[in-house]
């Protein structure tokens, strides 16, 4: 009995303890960890690894996974570079452009799964690669900035606006941009899941399709609105990358991917949660950000970062099922 209260608060509580013990022992090791800037620093950091997560969050909800999140951030980050260095949009359209890509990625997801009925991995599997295939040849395998040379040994008339650029670089009362969006994107998404019908109906489908199909819920339009929902978000992602960096760097989604999973699972432990919520993810995201952070100012390897996210997968991965194993028994 006492082993099992135990692990019911490791599994409630043991993500919050982590993050605060990292939090102390980084302010310990460095006295500029904990200041104002550097917490804004980690924010803007996580602000687009959280949009992804959120996009991950939503195919995990209706029992899917969506594994083209990566490539969908790449695609539209070079889309929307190229449509104001190449043919110089204004910047309604740079925005409106690359979300309908996202959701394009999203239908065909949701198609190859619902209609052909593919494994949600190995479908999103597919379009991870077609995605990145695509954006590929839509760059000939060259990163986009301003004013670059073209093959036909011009050079591109259009330049990344200010405008658009303080949506990834700006500041709105001293606070960053990116994270504004950011905590938007997650109260929302949380009222969204907590508090409507729609969010209902998306729980409801991942917990049990075919109940939710003799309830005369419609899982298939459910389960495309999730894809879709995915895709937006990493669409949102791929936005705000290109206003941060300042040009469409190819495979610039290839990393978020498994730091985007990473939160996505982390979250289904806080508050002993037991399913995929954004206010997990989101916490997730935060105790990456505040890992790759502190072994930044540490100076530890930047090839050694990898070891360490993986190793919170693997915890995030090993609390929930082990609760969840111990349920069913």
């Amino acid at each position: 009995m006492k082993k099992n209260k135990v692990l019911d608060f490791s599994y409630k509580y043991g993500a919050i303890f982590v993050i605060i013990a990292v939090i102390i022992f980084f302010s310990i090791v460095n006295p500029n960890f904990l200041t104002y800037d550097n917490i804004t620093d980690i924010l803007r950091y996580i602000s687009i690894v959280t949009l992804v997560a959120i996009g991950v969050t939503f195919s995990l909800i209706v029992d899917g996974f969506d594994l083209s999140v990566g490539s969908t951030v790449s695609l539209t980050t070079v889309v929307t570079a190229s449509l104001m260095v190449w043919y110089q949009l204004p910047l309604p359209l740079v925005i409106l452009i690359p979300i309908l890509l996202g959701a394009l990625v999203g239908l065909a997801n949701a198609w190859l799964i619902v209609k052909i009925r593919i494994p949600d991995l190995l479908a999103t599997l597919s379009m991870l690669y077609i995605v990145a295939g695509l954006h590929k040849t839509y760059t000939q395998g060259f990163s986009i900035y301003n004013n670059m040379p073209m093959p036909d040994g011009s050079t591109a008339k259009g330049v990344l606006g200010e405008s658009f650029l303080w949506i990834g670089q700006g500041k709105l009362l001293g606070v960053p941009v990116p994270v504004i969006i950011m905590l938007a994107a997650v109260v929302a998404v949380q009222i969204f899941l907590t508090y409507t019908r729609g969010g209902r109906l998306l729980y409801i489908t991942g917990g049990n399709q075919e109940a939710a199909r003799l309830s005369g819920i419609s899982i298939y339009k459910v389960r495309t609105i999730a894809y879709v929902l995915s895709g937006v978000f990493a669409a949102l992602a791929g936005i705000i990358f290109t206003a941060r960096v300042g040009s469409g760097q190819v495979d610039a989604g290839s990393p978020l991917l498994m730091e985007a999973v990473a939160a996505a699972f982390v979250g289904f432990s806080v508050l002993g949660a037991g399913k995929p919520n954004v206010i997990g993810t989101f916490l997730g995201a935060f105790l990456i950000g505040i890992l790759v952070n502190g072994l930044t100012m540490l100076n530890l390897p930047y090839y050694a970062f990898d070891i360490i996210k993986g190793a919170v997968l693997v915890f995030a991965l090993s609390m929930t099922y082990l609760h969840m194993h111990r349920r069913k028994s």
